[in-house]
């Protein structure tokens, strides 16, 4: 039955994306905080299906941890659920996203364009972090959440990437905190999965780390550590060598 329900996912979303694609394009002269609201019918549309067709729901952990004013979060990439599901427990947050995805994916790049997303070249090389630092400045100064993939990429349970720099370096540069975030949506939704499993995802947020007096490579540092050890905890088949238990060391 699996099965059937993400082939009909799936067709859904062929069926209502392009068209609703089209109609965000003529939005683009709107101010940015309108333009950034057209998306959110899209969003909630696929989350109903994630949620009544896919049976994927999830519980949050630490919502007493999200602070009150624009933050950097800094969250674990598995698969495509958190990109969508996020915008729930952070409304109208804005993600960064390569710049060139605007002409590779058809219709919903074009649609990503017209928001005010954080739109870099990674092919820049420290331009892109400069990229990433200013336009993500600027978004945090107009309200807008900033959802960050340290790891850059989407990466497997049970697999360890290396933490890039720009999420922490951006919370330094704005003063704004840096918020840890773990799930274990690849349980359920796998990196590149066409068929999704139903279940219940967890969704941990950590204690807001204060970036005052402290440089980017510390933040990123207190950020991975408590990261790995929570996804440990929540995820225990898939790391058996490691702690089970979150760090003890204040992330603040």
């Amino acid at each position: 039955m699996s099965y059937l329900r993400s082939i009909l996912y799936f067709l859904i979303l062929l069926l209502v994306t392009p068209p609703y694609a089209l109609l965000m394009i003529f939005c683009f002269p709107l101010p940015h905080r309108m333009r950034r609201y057209t998306a959110v019918p899209w969003v909630f549309l696929v989350i109903w299906l994630i949620k009544h067709l896919l049976g994927i729901d999830y519980r949050l952990l630490g919502r007493e941890n999200i602070p009150n004013r624009p933050a950097v979060i800094l969250s674990k990439h598995q698969s495509a659920w958190e990109t969508v599901v996020l915008q729930e427990i952070f409304p109208l947050a804005l993600f960064v996203w390569k710049r060139e995805l605007k002409w590779q994916l058809p219709f919903f790049g074009w649609a990503l364009a017209v928001i005010p997303m954080i739109s870099i070249d990674r092919g820049a090389g420290k331009n892109a972090l400069r990229q990433l630092v200013e336009q993500g400045r600027l978004r945090l100064s107009q309200g807008y959440p900033v959802i960050i993939f340290p790891e850059g990429t989407r990466v497997r349970l049970g697999t360890r990437r290396r933490y890039k720099i720009g999420g922490a370096q951006l919370a330094v540069a704005s003063g704004a905190p840096a918020v840890p975030l773990v799930h274990n949506a690849g349980e359920f939704w796998g990196r590149n999965a066409f068929f999704k499993s139903p279940g219940t995802i967890t969704v941990s947020i950590g204690p807001a780390i204060d970036p005052q007096g402290k440089s980017a490579d510390e933040v990123n540092s207190l950020a991975e550590r408590w990261m790995e050890a929570e996804t440990a905890r929540i995820s225990p088949r898939y790391y058996a060598d490691e702690s089970t238990q979150p760090s003890t060391q204040p992330a603040a």
